[in-house]
């Protein structure tokens, strides 16, 4: 049996519908479905279709170099459409060498400017005190920082139990650890909170995960799901061979992230890159929203 390819190439449509009971009369809408261009990711092609057509739209980049699209449609409608498709490649990430003490990793304003940020805790505060204790579990003084990041990762996932529908955007990380159950959202809002209370930089990350059909059964298109992780700083070596990198963890599947995941944005939190956010002017007492993720493999 030859080894999986090192890098992998997808196409991924992710398209959202709003159907309403009554006439909207104006839609605001801004979406985080570009994917990311970094190293060991690369945007092949994308296309972002609405329906109705905007009469106003446009592309900028946030503080944190993600691509968001803006758009205005002001003819009368009772669905909107929202479709991103794109191509990527993704690469298989290198080994990284576990050497580093965990606290050796704190970033500063010297040793990482750009990740001090996702050392702070959000507002209204998350990082309560039974999330310290939790992680001071595995963050054990001079223990290897990716160690230590690959068993509470496990441990969020033996610990509570993913329950889709038990939770909301706005649900906090202390009613999740009250519940033990949650969703991939939540469980990556949990791992970056215990490694932010232990001084570590942690990120957010929104985006996909392609997952292989059972032995024998075909794709089932539309059939993925957007998909949310987490990602700890590592600082470079002070004499200068590697530079400071993110590494990805995922609570929701007890792994790393791999040439598996699609990356489409990131930031300290899930109400930093939601795939879509808007605003709407009707009088409908009705709303309905369908999501529709299919995250194709390509020859690459």
């Amino acid at each position: 049996m030859s080894a999986p390819a090192a890098t992998r190439r997808y196409r991924v449509l992710h398209r959202t519908t709003y159907s309403y009971s009554a006439e909207v009369t104006s839609s605001y809408g801004r979406a985080y479905l570009t994917p990311r261009e970094f190293p060991g990711q690369r945007l092949l092609e994308h296309d972002l279709h609405i329906d109705p057509t905007p009469s106003d739209r446009s592309v900028g980049a946030d503080v944190y170099g993600n691509t968001s699209a803006y758009f205005h449609v002001t003819a009368e409608h009772t669905k909107l459409e929202v479709t991103g498709t794109s191509v990527v490649e993704v690469d298989r990430p290198a080994t990284v060498e576990d050497t580093l003490a965990w606290e050796q990793a704190r970033p500063s304003v010297v040793s990482g400017p750009l990740a001090v940020e996702f050392t702070l805790d959000l507002n209204p505060p998350e990082i309560i005190p039974e999330v310290a204790e939790y992680a001071a579990e595995s963050l054990r003084p001079g223990r290897p920082l990716l160690e230590a990041v690959v068993e509470l990762n496990s441990r969020i996932h033996a610990d509570f139990t993913y329950r889709s529908g038990s939770t909301t955007v706005s649900t906090r990380v202390a009613d999740v650890f009250a519940a033990r159950e949650g969703v991939c959202q939540d469980f990556a809002r949990i791992g970056a909170a215990c490694l932010r209370s232990h001084g570590l930089a942690a990120r957010y990350v929104s985006g996909y995960l392609a997952t292989d059909p059972p032995p024998g059964k075909e794709r089932m298109v539309g059939a993925d799901a957007t998909h949310a992780w987490s990602a700890v700083w590592l600082p470079g070596d002070s004499a200068g061979d590697r530079a400071g990198q993110w590494v990805g963890f995922d609570p929701t599947n007890d792994q790393l992230a791999d040439e598996r995941y699609v990356t489409a944005a990131w930031g300290r939190d899930y109400a930093d890159v939601p795939p879509l956010r808007g605003i709407i002017y009707t009088d409908a007492r009705e709303s309905m929203i369908k999501v529709s993720v299919d995250v194709a493999p390509l020859e690459v």
